[in-house]
């Protein structure tokens, strides 16, 4: 989960103070005189290479940005992004080093105003032994064997539900956020849609804004308005309300089986405010990435007709073996029957690259490969999109190319440098419950609708990796003879 807001530290460190700032580092530089850093350049005074970096993401080939200084200085380079010099890896082993030494050699670093959004006691923001307990309970809510006997039902539900009401011209990708967020309320309190879930939206939608603005409440009104919002859902609107009242109707004996019910149920109890801030992050990662990688599936099958076509052979394939009055309904080994979705999935995920990487500091020096040292308090990022974009890992890593994940004979190196979840302890807890998301919703959409683009949509990647349009497309049923439109 934590990888998602990589996108939020990623924005809102390019409006920090680049002043105060640089007097720390100033101050800092003696000590990094002392240690052999991976070798790069600092760009300009103040601002480093930081517009370098957003000008490539934000067109749709950011590679050579990292392509340049990889061939100059090799897959590790010191740079400087956002007010402060980074240690850059583009290095798989370097990445994996990073990952499986959080909290040992490595922490999280995020801005204050990701803690006012999201509150102190969001999965993000916590380390040590409270992160590892409740970061294993949200594993532990959504393994294989919940999903299959819970969840399942009504992920096929809502999305079912949703995509009733489809019909001509939709922007997707605002279509797949709602189809999230009602997943998302559902599975953390038991809540189908209703007006309240309705209001919960608009304003949770607000809150969002805030993470890609100014953080600064005096200058931006949209963040003043998401501080807002943020107390609004947490109170007013009654996420609050909701723990307080589901905690009396445990002590009466009435349980649920969701995320709040699992909270309650803790042996080392949260208080109110925990839960909620808990609750809200949780809402937040599910919501933004799941809907962008749902978009991106569709987009990048549209412009590929042979996997389009394969993946619907194979759900036409599960619909046609069902009774006709079940064929609507997904079950668990549906899901397990579906080997060419799941490469689709592992292809989306790969080459769109909703989870670019992760920045973390050091909290010791650090030495790596090639005899470098990342010094005490450095920031590091380690860029999952540079090693799933690389050739030595991927053959014609960028193209879309479901098929070679069927290659038995290059599995193993292709899973060992495929990280679209992170890994280590910060591992997306909720990875499992995506991918069957993804699953079901490529069924219901492919064995229901046709659809054609209503115009051409760009990807970029900056400040999060999105379709600058929302990806608009004209949708027709299956069961209809209406014409799709055509561009």
């Amino acid at each position: 989960m934590a990888f998602f807001f990589f996108f939020f530290f990623f924005f809102f460190l390019l409006f920090s103070s680049l002043f105060v700032s640089s007097l720390f580092l100033f101050f800092r530089s003696v000590t990094f005189r002392r240690v052999r850093l991976p070798p790069g350049t600092l760009g300009l005074p103040l601002i480093g290479e930081t517009l370098q970096l957003i000008s490539a993401y934000k067109t749709e080939n950011p590679e050579p940005f990292i392509d340049e200084r990889v061939r100059r200085f090799g897959p590790v380079f010191t740079t400087h992004l956002f007010g402060e010099p980074t240690i850059f890896s583009a290095d798989l082993e370097t990445n994996r080093f990073i990952l499986q030494n959080e909290e040992k050699l490595f922490e999280c670093s995020y801005p204050g105003s990701i803690s006012n959004l999201l509150g102190n006691h969001s999965l993000l923001l916590m380390k040590g032994s409270l992160h590892k307990r409740m970061h294993s309970l949200t594993m532990s809510f959504a393994n294989s064997s919940i999903i299959r006997d819970r969840l399942l039902v009504d992920v096929d539900r809502l999305i079912r539900l949703n995509l009733q009401s489809w019909t001509g011209r939709i922007f997707l990708l605002e279509e797949a956020k709602k189809i999230t967020f009602e997943l998302a309320v559902k599975q953390l309190m038991s809540f189908d849609r209703c007006e309240w879930t309705q209001n919960l939206m608009k304003e949770y939608l607000l809150v969002i804004e805030g993470f890609f603005t100014v953080p600064l409440p005096l200058f931006s009104t949209t963040y003043r308005g998401a501080i807002q919002a943020r107390r609004k859902v947490a109170e007013q609107l009654g996420l609050g309300t909701v723990v307080r009242q589901r905690r009396k109707e445990r002590e009466g004996g009435v349980k649920k089986k969701d995320m709040l019910g699992a909270l309650l149920a803790g042996e080392n109890s949260l208080s109110d405010e925990q839960i909620v801030d808990f609750l809200l992050a949780l809402l937040v990662a599910g919501y933004e990435t799941t809907s962008t990688t749902m978009t991106l599936a569709v987009k990048f099958l549209t412009e590929t007709p042979l996997a389009l076509a394969q993946l619907q052979e194979e759900q036409e394939k599960i619909k046609g073996r069902k009774k006709e009055s079940e064929q609507h309904l997904l079950q668990w080994n549906d899901y397990k029957s579906m080997p060419f979705t799941q490469c689709v999935v592992n292809e989306t995920l790969r080459v769109g690259n909703i989870i670019s990487g992760v920045f973390r500091r050091a909290v010791t020096d650090v030495n790596i490969k090639g005899g470098y040292t990342i010094p005490k308090g450095c920031r590091v990022f380690a860029s999952f999109r540079a090693v799933h974009m690389n050739h030595h890992h991927f053959d014609d890593a960028r193209s879309f190319n479901p098929w070679r994940w069927q290659q038995q004979n290059s599995l193993g190196s292709t899973t060992n440098a495929f990280t679209p979840f992170g890994g280590g302890p910060r591992l997306c807890p909720g990875y499992e419950l995506a991918r069957v998301e993804l699953s079901v919703f490529l069924h219901h959409l492919v064995t229901q609708f046709r659809w054609v683009p209503a115009e051409d949509d760009k990807l970029v990647f900056f400040p999060t990796t999105r379709t600058q349009k929302r990806y608009p497309i004209y949708v027709t049923r299956k069961d209809e003879t209406t014409q799709l439109h055509t561009i």
